[in-house]
Order: C-alpha cells, then sequence, then structure tokens
C-alpha cells in the first residue's frame, strides 16, 4: 500500500495520511452531491430546487447520525456500540429520497465515520466495516414509499449492517473467538455484533411504532420532498 495514502502501525494496522483523509473527504462530497442528481435528463429550476433540498436535509441527517453515534449507552471492547438512534437517521435517507439516495449516503457517512479514527487492518477490512456496513442502512429506500416503509427500511438496512460487519468479524477478527473452530468463529462474531446492533435496533422499533413519533416522521418526509 503506498505511503502516500496510508502507513504502517507498530499494530499491525494502517493509518490515512493527511493526503489519504483529502482523499476520502473529496470521495465523501462527491458521493453526497451524486445522490442528489436530479433523475430528469432535462435540468430545470424544480430540479435543482429538490436537488438542494435533499442536499440540505441528507446533510442534516447525517450530521445528527453523527452526533447521536457519539451518545452511547454502552460501549464493547473491539469495536461496536449501544448509540442514540444513530443508525435511524442514516435510514431517514434511504426513506425520504429512494434507494439510490440512501446507498450513495449511506456509503459517504460510512466512509465519514472512518475518518474520525482513520485506521484499518486492510483494504477489504476498510470497505466491509464502513462504506459496505453504513451504506447497507440506504436500503431502506426500496421501501420509502411502501407501507410501513420506514420500519422495514430499518429493520432491512440494521440486518444488512449485521451482516456485513459479522462477515468482517469471521474473516479479520476471528482470534478473538474463545474457541477457534468454523462453527466457535461464527457464534462469536454472530453474537459479539448482536450484542450492540439488537439493542438500539429492537428500541428504534419501539419508538417507531408510538404513533406521536410516526405521525411526526410522515410530516417530516413531507418537509423532506416537497419542490
Amino acid at each position: 500500500m503506498s505511503d502516500f495514502f496510508a502507513f504502517p502501525t507498530e499494530e499491525n494496522t494502517f493509518q490515512l495520511t493527511v493526503p489519504g483523509i483529502i482523499t476520502v473527504a473529496v470521495l465523501i462530497l462527491l458521493l453526497i452531491a451524486a445522490a442528489a442528481l436530479p433523475r430528469p435528463k432535462k435540468e430545470n429550476k424544480t430540479t435543482v430546487r429538490i436537488a438542494a433540498r435533499q442536499i440540505v436535509f441528507s446533510g442534516v441527517a447525517m450530521a445528527l447520525a453523527m452526533v447521536t453515534s457519539e451518545i452511547k449507552f454502552a460501549r464493547l471492547p473491539f469495536g461496536g456500540s449501544v448509540t442514540l438512534f444513530s443508525m435511524l437517521f442514516v435510514v431517514l435517507i434511504g426513506y425520504w429520497y429512494g434507494a439510490k439516495a440512501g446507498l450513495l449516503t449511506g456509503f459517504a457517512y460510512g466512509l465519514l465515520q472512518f475518518v474520525i479514527n482513520p485506521v484499518f487492518y486492510s483494504p477489504l477490512q476498510l470497505i466491509i466495516d464502513y462504506p459496505l456496513a453504513f451504506g447497507s442502512l440506504g436500503l431502506s429506500g426500496f421501501f420509502s414509499n411502501k407501507k410501513q416503509g420506514l420500519l422495514t427500511g430499518y429493520i432491512v438496512g440494521v440486518l444488512a449492517r449485521y451482516a456485513f460487519t459479522s462477515l468482517s468479524g469471521g474473516i479479520f477478527f476471528y482470534s478473538y473467538a474463545p474457541t477457534q473452530t468454523p462453527l466457535g468463529i461464527l457464534a462469536y462474531t454472530l453474537g459479539y455484533n448482536a450484542s450492540y446492533l439488537a439493542p438500539e435496533a429492537v428500541i428504534t422499533v419501539i419508538l417507531l411504532a408510538i404513533p406521536a413519533v410516526k405521525n411526526a416522521l410522515v410530516r417530516v418526509k413531507a418537509l423532506a420532498t416537497e419542490a
């Protein structure tokens, strides 16, 4: 790996250099901009206004996700924590604007999480744990126009993130498993990642089931998507 973008550390990991951080930051901005590109081939004032509104609402949602991700009710020793509904704010972007916007801004959010602590074990581990795991929360976009779309999209997004984080755990962090057998490693990575994703998901699902919260989020979607 080129030392221009990342350099090895004494702990057998890699850390981004300043040019590497700048490169990732530019990629984040490009992903957010691409997510808001208007679909019609002919651009007009209405599509530009919609795109601008999408960038604003997506930016606010990502900012709230970052802030709430730092409010941790429980922090696990090898990564992962129960946060204050941080996954919900990423899911909302897909719920508002569809799968394309949800996935692209989810990828951007994952890279933003990475930039906060730019240390990784390998490029593949970086990709799985950050853009893919967090980006999968944007799968909520496939249910944006469905009945109970937010609730369904949230559950699907969290399950997808769980799958990616468990995959990463089984490939890169299997040495932490108490039993070094395939079944033991699988049980360890599934259990470890469920221990912090499941509590937050359950609490969020309960919150989304409250009629007042549900109605409020419907009104927020109307504000986010009106032309």
